[in-house]
């Protein structure tokens, strides 16, 4: 017998039992809460939250946890916080037997927001995109955030390369900035 793909997120709580359909209301309900302007779907099977045209986020409910899907790079931006859970690429699990962490889940989902935010008025649009989330993760939003930094301490965020560096070079360059130290 084939299973039935639910069509929406209530059809899909609908089939977990009860105290696991309250859990996965809570969690549905903060996501919301943190993205009001995110519309809800169901993409590869799972509840989704849409943001200005793309997925920010997916949860889950299984026996024995909620999954929960940030990306990955939601997932390194909460990377210690995460660390008490089980995890895999991109993915959590949060015990059905513990409080379920509702104000991470929160904060991961404005993170997410934002980034989608941000990628409207990517400043560095010649950049990777990993080298582009490196920055971001840093704090790092405009040209004059940049300056504030030497090259080096650039190159050391994960996911910057040396070959980032002529593209900021330059960028800065054009709108009258150096990276510290440099004149």
């Amino acid at each position: 017998m084939k299973a039935v793909k639910p069509s929406n997120i209530d059809a899909y709580i609908a089939v977990f039992p009860e105290d696991v359909q309250k859990i996965l209301e809570q969690v549905r309900l903060t996501v919301k809460k943190a993205a009001p302007g995110a519309e809800e779907t169901i993409s590869y099977g799972m509840p989704a939250f849409r943001y200005k045209g793309r997925v920010i986020i997916y949860f889950a409910g299984y026996k024995n946890h909620i999954g929960f899907y940030a990306t990955p790079s939601g997932h390194i931006a909460f990377a210690k916080e995460l660390s008490r859970y089980k995890q895999g690429r991109g993915s959590v699990q949060f015990p059905l037997d513990k409080a379920m962490p509702l104000n991470l889940i929160a904060r991961m989902v404005k993170f997410r927001v934002r980034q989608q935010d941000e990628k409207e008025t990517d400043f560095l649009p010649g950049l990777s995109a990993l080298a582009r989330q490196a920055l971001q993760n840093n704090g790092i939003k405009t040209l004059q955030d940049m300056a504030k930094y030497t090259e080096a301490e650039i190159l050391q965020f994960h996911g910057i390369g040396k070959t980032a560096i002529p593209v900021l070079q330059k960028a800065l360059k054009e709108k009258g900035f150096n990276f510290r130290g440099k004149s």
